[in-house]
């Protein structure tokens, strides 16, 4: 196994959860790892439809998209309609033009709260990326350089109280684990339905060479 064919099939079977749509968020603490594993798992769902949740944060409020995400995504995806949301420009700092996000039998959504309470009913699988809050904030903060220090500052903080008031990992089906090469994914707290059981399965993935 050298991609992330085999996961990729297993979503492709699942039953549609919003309208004609299996909606799959890819979930976790910035700096975990979410996009590009978002961007391999798209391609190996044949180019998959990626909305960014950037794309939704502002610099005024990290977290209060929800009703935008409601009114220009779900709605339309549910319809089996595309969808066309309107992306933050962060340069800018005001949103630009509309954007299309096609309806297709399988439309990621990746970023911090795409695992979210209002949102995991449109849901057909949630998937988190199971990186700590402290390693992922360090890899993101080297990422991004000093210049962007106090951003992340802020950005800690929020995440730190939107998650504390409304958690992902422990509603997460699978748990993604990235390793020196490729990726690991697991059984999630979700999963269980309330079960109480050790992981029985465990799948190693590496990316396209």
């Amino acid at each position: 196994m050298n991609d992330l064919s085999l996961l990729a099939a297993r979503l492709r079977t699942l039953a549609p959860s919003c309208g004609p749509v299996r909606l799959i968020s890819v979930d976790g603490h910035a700096g975990s790892g979410k996009s590009t594993f978002a961007s391999r798992l798209a391609a190996a769902l044949d180019g998959a439809p990626v909305l960014r949740l950037d794309d939704l944060a502002t610099h005024e409020s990290f977290f209060t998209w929800v009703d935008r995400l409601r009114e220009q995504v779900i709605g339309p995806l549910s319809r089996g309609e595309c969808a066309y949301y309107a992306p933050y420009d962060w340069t800018a700092r005001t949103f630009a033009a509309p954007r299309a996000l096609e309806s297709a039998p399988v439309v990621l959504i990746e970023g911090v709260g795409a695992g979210r309470r209002a949102l995991r009913p449109h849901l057909a699988r949630l998937l988190w990326m199971d990186l700590g809050a402290a390693e992922s904030w360090e890899r993101g903060r080297r990422r991004d350089g000093p210049a962007l220090s106090a951003f992340w500052d802020e950005w800690t903080a929020a995440e730190a109280a939107h998650f504390s008031a409304d958690p992902s990992r422990s509603h997460a089906d699978t748990l993604v684990r990235q390793l020196p090469v490729g990726y690991e994914w697991l059984e999630g707290p979700g999963a269980a339905a309330g079960v109480n059981h050790s992981v029985t399965q465990r799948e190693r993935v590496a990316p396209p060479s």
